[in-house]
């Protein structure tokens, strides 16, 4: 029998996920495995979220909802943006979705054309990438070459080469953590918008910032497109929930489209969801955690020739420098596993062209963790 596999689905495989599945293996062996490889917090829901959840298991039928969400959840979220970024959103103009993937596949479908060009960054996150070419479009990848992140000059630089139909960002970044700052993050979404280029903004790591305070980029227009997801700073990743903010003229074309691929995000996430907003005391705790490992490796990583490669500004990621050890960032994690049980993330997930040279430790597991990890590790590489 025929078997028809397409060309769209070659694309690169999640190393993380891999070094995931065999630390879980090493694991089921009785080995004592830390993992920093993947970008999950190690906390639960919040209290209130899981009791919401609870609640309304026990009070009866859990089923579908409007495609774009409850509206509850969506008023909840426009509160947010009022709240926290003093920026007036309408719940018109919120879509929720399962999960901030779902909120890309459901963004790329509605704004772009099979052989549109979409910039990204390199380094930068693997699925940006990987849905891009699947979808068909044209991936262009902007090399940040020393900048912690997207500028408007490196915009025009790529959009004056061959013009640009999107662009895609995030701020705090992953895999380095770096944040775009305010003005220059002004000056690239003015720049964008002078040239035709659509922005979508990629926000999930928003509350998750050590220096500064966040920065939307609907501060700087309502014709940006935003991508959020409670999964990292409200410790929520499999429950699959996130959201999308649109231009009002996207509003139904997301609708049309999420309406055939999702129906609908699941509702318990989504009553679950509303909930996470009141928990922002328990989760800057969690946070607190976070900015104690994230200063543990910013010390312990240079020390043991692992220079950080870019500003760990946000998020839960140290980016640093394996070149002083090895050229094979792939090899070093493999090896890394096996003998010093401890799991990180080839860079080479983020940057094809340069990722050899990197490795991305998370930080958002507990002090014990981390601080194991740079014991085994400092032993591991004398």
């Amino acid at each position: 029998m025929a078997v028809a596999i397409s060309r769209r689905s070659a694309v690169e495989p999640f190393h993380a996920m891999d070094v995931l599945a065999e630390a879980n293996r090493l694991k089921a062996l009785g080995h004592p495995v830390v993992s920093l490889a993947v970008g999950q917090p190690s906390d639960s829901a919040p209290a209130i979220v899981r009791e919401a959840a609870a609640a309304a298991l026990r009070e009866g039928r859990i089923g579908y909802t409007d495609s774009l969400g409850l509206p509850r959840l969506r008023e909840a979220i426009s509160r947010h943006y009022m709240d926290h970024y003093g920026v007036d959103v309408p719940a018109s103009r919120i879509a929720v979705t399962t999960g901030s993937s779902a909120g890309f596949n459901l963004a790329f479908l509605a704004m772009f054309d099979p052989g549109d060009r979409v910039a990204i960054t390199a380094p930068g996150y693997p699925a940006y990438r990987n849905i891009l070419t699947a979808l068909g479009l044209d991936v262009v990848e902007i090399r940040l070459d020393g900048e912690a992140g997207l500028t408007a000059e490196l915009l025009e630089q790529c959009h004056r080469r061959a013009p640009l139909k999107g662009v895609l960002f995030a701020s705090p970044a992953n895999p380095t953590g770096a944040i775009i700052s305010a003005d220059h993050l002004r000056r690239l979404i003015e720049s964008a918008r002078d040239m035709g280029i659509s922005v979508i903004s990629d926000e999930i790591y928003h509350r998750l910032s050590y220096g500064q305070p966040d920065v939307t980029a609907l501060a700087h227009g309502d014709d940006v497109t935003v991508i959020n997801s409670f999964s990292k700073y409200y410790c929520m990743t499999g429950w699959r929930i996130g959201w999308m903010v649109l231009p009002e003229m996207l509003v139904r074309p997301v609708e049309r489209v999420a309406q055939s691929l999702y129906i609908s995000a699941p509702e318990l996430s989504q009553i679950a969801a509303i909930r996470a907003f009141d928990a922002t005391g328990d989760l800057d705790h969690v946070k607190e955690r976070y900015r104690a490992n994230r200063a543990l490796l910013m010390t312990s990583l240079p020390e043991m020739g692992l220079p950080i490669a870019a500003p760990m500004d946000g998020a839960f990621y140290a980016y640093c420098d394996v070149s002083q050890h090895i050229n094979d960032s792939m090899d070093f994690a493999k090896t890394l596993l096996a003998e010093a049980h401890v799991a990180a993330t080839p860079g080479i997930d983020f940057d094809v062209s340069e990722g050899h040279r990197y490795l991305r430790l998370s930080y958002a597991g507990s002090e014990q963790d981390v601080a194991t990890a740079v014991s085994r590790l400092k032993a591991w590489l004398r």
